[in-house]
């Protein structure tokens, strides 16, 4: 068993590899600063954001940019911990959109928040995943689906760095099934890619971000059950603006539109919770 997960760990360690340096390339050449090249461009933003926000945050940017043509909004995607790492050595970001509020909050005790712009955006939830065709009925099965007979690979993010793999971790302590599948674990750098494992056929299942599994590209692609919200720690999912922006008058539109009614409303749609609620 040991074995066939180093296996799929060098499965996708040049996978790895790619995602590191498209998320470097996001920050010089941004996909999705929508018309980047445009003579309307006045000022762009860059934006560390957690993996479980991809496709809610391309939503929003896309929603903001109405409002806001001549800001543009470029984001690197990834582990919420790997972040924080970076973020205390001043990796060039104007923004952090961290799944775990936690980490923004010690930068900003760390004196590395621009001044009152910490914020909370969401409370995260987690799911267990299985593709169209797997003869896992996850919703009949819920967490005993980890231990279906078929089972061979349990993909979750890892719980070092990763806040849903913390998370996934609490919830199969909690529903007694963590024992009996540890061994099959194999650890996605951040969510995302854990969802890729499953995708991909790398896992047979896989826990993952609510948001992930709502995003129109991946719905039809398979079934999830949600894991109740009481079997893991509350994920309250927080940002801040950097002290060394250069770009604080357009960081802080940015962050008043996802606050607001609108930004709000997308995140809703991709199952987040509010802070508030």
């Amino acid at each position: 068993m040991r074995q066939s997960r180093r296996n799929v760990l060098r499965r996708f360690f040049y996978a790895g590899l790619f995602g590191t340096s498209l998320a470097c390339s996001n920050r010089s050449q941004p996909q999705n600063s929508l018309e980047s090249g445009s003579q309307s461009i006045r000022r762009t933003i860059r934006v560390a954001a957690a993996a479980d926000l991809k496709f809610a945050m391309d939503e929003l940017i896309r929603a903001f940019h109405h409002e806001e043509p001549q800001i543009a909004v470029t984001v690197s995607y990834g582990s919420s911990g790997n972040f924080y790492s970076q973020l205390s050595s001043r990796a060039p970001f104007d923004m952090y959109f961290s799944a775990d509020v936690s980490y923004p909050r010690r930068l900003a005790e760390q004196g590395a928040a621009y001044q009152g712009s910490e914020f909370a955006y969401a409370i995260g939830r987690l799911v267990v995943w299985v593709p169209a065709g797997s003869p896992i009925d996850v919703a009949k099965m819920k967490i005993e689906a980890l231990r279906h007979p078929s089972v061979r690979h349990v993909a979750v993010a890892n719980p070092k760095h990763a806040p849903y793999g913390r998370a996934a971790e609490a919830a199969m302590r909690s529903l007694g099934v963590y024992e009996t599948v540890a061994d099959r674990l194999v650890y996605g750098e951040n969510v995302a890619q854990t969802l890729q494992f499953v995708q991909s056929g790398a896992a047979e299942i896989g826990i993952v971000a609510l948001s992930l599994a709502l995003a129109p590209s991946v719905h039809g692609q398979g079934h999830y059950w949600e894991i109740p919200l009481d079997s893991y720690p509350r994920m309250e999912q927080g940002g801040i603006i950097l002290k060394w922006t250069q770009q604080a008058e357009a960081a802080q539109s940015f962050r008043s539109f996802a606050l607001a009614p609108a930004g709000r409303q997308i995140l809703k749609n991709y199952g987040f919770y509010l802070p508030e609620e």
